[in-house]
Parts: structure tokens; sequence; C-alpha cells
């Protein structure tokens, strides 16, 4: 049986080691359970549609990211994992110019025609923006996008770390490195036939080890968790501002404000005074009953870029049985776990849904 060695376990490196589990094949993921791990801090949003980026590939990666999530989330409910942390709430997208906001729509509307999981598309009145999402104090309109959603990342990393387990995958919490071309995880050598470096803001550690420099360069991000009682939040959709940061909600009135872009901090996991200064201003601005709600939390990860922020997807450089995968950045929610089915797709010489040769590692 063929065997391979998943080395990373954020949702990308979860969802590898999950596709590839589905294959019948042997497969280890190995996590080292760094502190500031993107997926374990992110609440995430599907809504791909209305970015006014302009790269082709990155748009054609995350709208396969978030059309797959259906069929994920089938698939690991018939395994028994029902706690994805992911659910189809819609967005809604402030803004008060009317000129931006028919530009918006006018965008969403091209892309659906190739993207029917869009759905319905309709801009917003002050008062129906405010019924959407009640917490709304400013008189904005707003474009709502049906078919965007929310996820939790550490939950749907953990249903699909616990997923690949009950297909026969063996997760190991240590540390892996690279030796005279010995991979040794804690002392222990290990052998497969492949691995996979799916390591996000550490993911020049091993390729450093071989010689090669993969460019992963990281952000610090902040996100901000608060407790509002008495109202029931379960099914209120994204609020997306003009400006980047978003808010977000779930059950039993959890409201996620996010996020800051923090650049040179190093693996510096500690919640900041400005970070938390620069997310309540953020998210008082759009929602001001949240100036007297409580803080819950404030989480910390380290969103993984490589350049021109375009995600990579392949082998490394000068290794045939090796394969690296890594800057997903503020992208890591939606396009993470197709990525991972890509990548499984690749690893095992099936055929791939996109071109991967615009994606290859150089």
């Amino acid at each position: 049986m063929s065997s391979y060695i998943v080395i990373g376990g954020g949702i990308l490196g979860a969802s590898t080691a999950y596709h590839l589990a589905k294959r019948n094949v042997r497969v280890t993921l190995v996590d080292r359970q760094d502190m500031g791990q993107a997926s374990a801090a992110a609440a995430g949003i599907i809504c791909p549609w209305i970015s006014q980026r302009r790269n082709k590939k990155w748009y054609t990666l995350v709208k396969n990211g978030a059309y797959y999530y259906k069929q994920l989330v089938e698939e690991l409910e018939t395994l028994g994992e029902t706690s994805t942390g992911y659910k189809k709430v819609g967005a809604i997208a402030l803004q008060n110019d009317p000129k931006k906001l028919q530009k918006m729509l006018e965008r969403a509307l091209e892309k659906r025609v190739d993207a029917a999981e869009i759905g319905e598309l309709k801009i917003l009145s002050p008062e129906e923006t405010k019924e959407h999402f009640p917490l709304i104090s400013e008189d904005f309109t707003s474009l709502y996008v049906e078919g965007a959603a929310r996820v939790d990342g550490g939950a749907m990393r953990d249903a699909l770390i616990s997923a690949s387990k009950k297909l026969g995958a063996e997760v190991i919490y240590g540390n892996a490195s690279i030796s005279n071309g010995i991979l040794i995880v804690d002392g222990q050598q290990m052998e497969a036939d492949a691995i996979v470096l799916t390591a996000g803001a550490w993911g020049n550690e091993i390729p450093q080890e071989l010689g090669v420099n993969m460019k992963v360069s990281f952000q610090k991000a902040q996100i901000m968790h608060f407790q509002v009682n008495n109202l029931y939040t379960g099914e209120w959709p994204v609020v997306l501002p003009p400006t980047n940061q978003y808010l977000l909600t779930f059950d039993n009135g959890k409201v996620v404000a996010g996020s800051t872009y923090e650049e040179n901090t190093g693996y510096d996991a500690n919640v900041t005074e400005a970070g938390k200064k620069e997310l309540l201003k953020s998210a008082v601005s759009i929602a001001s009953s949240l100036n007297s709600a409580s803080i819950a939390e404030v989480r910390v990860g380290f969103r993984p870029y490589t350049p021109d922020f375009l995600p990579v997807i392949g082998k490394l450089p000068g290794y045939e049985s090796i394969y690296f995968s890594n800057g997903l950045g503020a992208s890591g929610l939606t396009a993470g776990p197709f990525v991972g089915a890509e990548l499984a797709r690749l690893i095992l010489g099936e055929e791939t849904v996109l071109d991967l040769t615009d994606y290859a590692p150089i």
C-alpha cells in the first residue's frame, strides 16, 4: 500500500490528509501545534464573487473553493462530522455610494453566469440592511449575496482530521524535519512514498533544510469575539464593509470582528492593545452597540503568503517525491479544503479540476 506523510495540520493539510485517506492509501498527518496557526484562529467568509481583485488565477481558485463546500460538508456529515462550523447565511456588502454599489452588483451578476451558487443578488435599503443584521447602527445600503457562507476554521479543520482518522489516517503531534534526506519526527525516522508540505506560516523551514527557498511570508491577524445577549445571531449574514474588515456571527450571541493585517511581527502570538483598539474601532463604526458588548476573546493567527499573493500547489523544486502547497493568505478558509482535494489528486496522478501549472512552485 502506498504511504504519504502530510506535514502541517491546518485546514489545507487536514483536507489533503482527508482526501488521500479517502483513496485507501496509508496517510500520516504530522502537526507541531504552533501557537498562531491561521486555521485555528480564523472565522471565515465564503464570498469570493464580489472581490475587486483582478487576478484571474486567484479568482478561479476561490470560486472553486466556494463551490466545493457543499459537497465536502455533505461528505463529512455522512461520516458523522456534523460540527464543521459551516453555514450558508448570505452576506451583506455595505456601501453608501450608489455608483459603487451598482458596480458591485454588476460584477456579481457577471460572475453569476458561471457561478450559479451565488444565488439571489439584490440591493437592500438601510431598513432592509438593518433587518438582516440588527446590530448595524448606520444608514447603510448594501448588496445582499444569498450564496455566501461563514465557517469556523478550527471546527472545519477538526472535522477533516477526525474524518481522516475514521478513514484510517494516523495523526502525530510532533516536530518534523528532514536531515540528509531522512524524515525525522520527534527523533524517529519515517518513510513514505511522498511527503506533502502544508506548514502555512512556517512553510520555509523544511524547504530550507533541503536548500530550497520557497519565500513564504506572513501577516499577523488579530480577531475579536464579542458576546451579545438576548439576540438570536445564528442566522445573520456576514457583513462586509467598504474596508477590509468584517463582522460575522455564530450561534448563542457570538459576534466576530476581524481582522488586523500586521507586517513584520515575527511569530508573536500575543494579543496587543493596538490590535484590540483597531478591531473595536472598526466594529463600533458599523455596529455602535458593540461598544458595550462583552469581549469574550481575541484570537491571533498568521496568514501565509507566497510571491504575488498567489497560492502555490505542486512539487517542491528539485524533488520528485515532495509536494508543497502554501500561500492561501486571507483566502485560506475559502480555498483550503478545495486545494487539499486538488493536491491529493495531483499526488495520486489523477486529473485535477484546475490546470495546476498556473500555481506551480518556482
